[in-house]
């Protein structure tokens, strides 16, 4: 037993800030190939076979997803933290705890009552909000599945409250080992539901993508173990009760609505591109959702692990009154994502056929298309993740609310005028995602160079160029080595596709950094240092005269 806590201990130890942001990424890494394995079994099982079968999975998770986004994910994380780390600062533990268990409490409260709604009123959601235009085969399928993924929204709650007061104070091994657990329970759903789940030599469970559902749950109960697991030695003192008096608590509930209201406008503009994509054909819907999850993986691994690593820290330098470190560390991060998010989006691009037949066999030129005009998003969601966070660390989500809520609000309009007025179909829903997202961060921009002064001074701004015109010259690179390592018609299998695009990545890599140095970019420095000490072994240590 005390080994078990030793070890617990060690792991859930606080860890500086290049630690956790080289552990966020790697298991958003892990996440994400996991993520990308189960998209394969999935579209293996089903893209061709039954396209309406997959769509009707994919509507299945819109409006629990909806719920927990508005109710919980980024509103919780963004108003919840600031203030708890106040708390600890202040070395005010008792309040940080009753803040903690009333978050608890009052989270899985509401998200119960929402589970609830959702599994009785999931069949007009699915009818005539998600996806009317799915057969109605498609939509009672959707309907089935919403009502057992109904639970996620509590589940997801309560594992989201306790992963953030880990976040909070630098303790990240068990907050990201939650996705990859999440992920692990859907595959176990695929592997061995979807054939039928027999007890005693009774069959009591059908199969098919139903099976798929009953693992999102496994997933999301999985998860909640875990998290739940990292608060060994913490020292949380849980009480099963809503302190309504805690200053931090209705603090948090004050700063809740905006951040809440602008997640919940996101969820509903997916709704809107779901019902779009639902009357273009049986496979719109999946064609874009897999677009949006290989489009997500650069912006998860980029742009939320180092913005999620690193808003600690930004709250801690404003909360003890050193604004100067809060621009620093913002500048630093801003330029790292960028540096880092310019040659991924144009890899993407360009390679972006390798990428969708890693996660449908021999590939599908819908999804790749879709993927195309999605690509831009990359770059400009990573900076968002970051730009947003610097509103949230001065608790204030009324400015990125507002910016979005416009956003949103321009990216509809675009959607419904390029798939029904100029006839785009499901590409059109894409295109408008990347315009929304480029016009979203340079208004956050704007707004950003006036509030923290100097933040883009000419250093920075110099230095942004130069990434900028190393991507320009490593794009050809790129364009040259995709040409030189083309698909073939027998690329049909993900070992045979890899190691192509291995070399591409190789080679596309190996010329930015050459070029980041040419152009004297601070960025590329420690990699430089570390492929040299490998390949060349440390340098010798200088010898000194007595």
């Amino acid at each position: 037993m005390i080994k078990v806590r030793s070890v617990l201990a060690r792991a859930n130890s606080r860890l500086s800030l290049q630690w956790a942001a080289a552990l966020l990424a790697s298991s958003t890494l892990i996440s994400s190939m996991l993520g990308l394995y189960r998209d394969r079994l999935l579209n293996g099982l089903y893209y061709d076979s039954f396209p309406a079968s997959l769509s009707a999975y994919r509507a299945a998770f819109a409006i629990p997803d909806f719920m927990f986004f508005i109710l919980v994910s980024g509103a919780l994380s963004v108003t919840f933290l600031p203030v708890f780390n106040e708390r600890l600062a202040a070395g005010n533990r008792k309040s940080a705890w009753e803040l903690s268990s009333s978050m608890i409490n009052f989270m899985a409260m509401i998200t119960l009552v929402a589970s609830v709604l959702i599994m009785i009123f999931a069949e007009p959601l699915v009818n005539y909000v998600v996806a009317p235009g799915l057969s109605e085969a498609g939509r009672g399928l959707a309907i089935s599945m919403m009502r057992v993924i109904a639970v996620n929204p509590f589940l997801f709650a309560v594992a989201t409250v306790i992963a953030s007061m880990q976040q909070a104070i630098g303790r990240f091994t068990f907050y990201t080992l939650a996705p990859v657990i999440y992920n692990i329970g859907i595959i176990i759903g695929i592997q061995f539901f979807t054939g039928g789940i027999t007890l005693f030599g009774h069959q009591i469970f059908g199969g098919g993508i139903m099976g798929v559902a009953l693992g999102v749950v496994l997933g999301s109960v999985m998860q909640l173990v875990v998290s739940a697991i990292g608060l060994g030695g913490m020292g949380f003192d849980y009480s099963f009760k809503i302190f309504w008096r805690n200053r931090g608590f209705r603090k948090v509930l004050r700063l809740l609505p905006a951040r809440s209201i602008d997640q919940g406008a996101d969820y509903v503009n997916g709704f809107v591109e779901y019902n779009l994509a639902s009357r273009i054909s049986d496979r719109a819907i999946t064609a874009y959702a897999q677009a949006q999850t290989l489009h997500l993986v650069p912006i998860n691994l980029i742009g939320v692990a180092i913005s999620t690593a690193a808003f600690p820290k930004m709250t801690e330098h404003l909360g003890s009154g050193r604004p100067d470190l809060f621009r620093k560390d913002l500048q630093k991060m801003l330029r790292v994502i960028i540096w880092l998010a310019l040659p991924v989006t144009t890899i993407s691009y360009f390679a972006r056929g390798y990428l969708v037949n890693f996660v449908k066999n021999g590939g599908a030129q819908l999804i790749s298309d879709v993927l195309g005009a999605l690509v831009v998003a990359i770059l400009a969601r990573s900076i968002y993740h970051i730009a947003a966070r610097s509103f949230y660390a001065q608790q204030d989500t009324k400015t990125p609310l507002f910016i979005s809520l416009f956003s949103i609000g321009l990216n509809i309009v675009l959607a419904i005028w390029f798939t029904m007025g100029l006839g785009l179909g499901v590409v059109g829903l894409a295109a408008a995602q990347s315009i929304m997202a480029v016009i979203e961060v340079i208004i956050l921009f704007v707004i950003m160079s006036h509030r923290i002064p100097r933040l883009f001074d000419r250093p920075f701004v110099g230095a942004i160029g130069s990434m900028v015109a190393a991507t320009g010259l490593m794009s050809v690179v790129t364009y040259l080595s995709v040409l030189l390592f083309q698909l073939q018609n027998r690329d049909m299998s993900f070992f045979s596709t890899f190691p192509k695009f291995a070399i591409i990545v190789i080679v596309s890599a190996g010329a930015y950094l050459w070029l980041s140095h040419l152009f004297k970019l601070r960025e590329a420095r420690p990699i430089l240092r570390r492929i040299e000490k490998l390949l060349f072994g440390p340098p010798p240590a200088r010898v000194t005269k007595e």
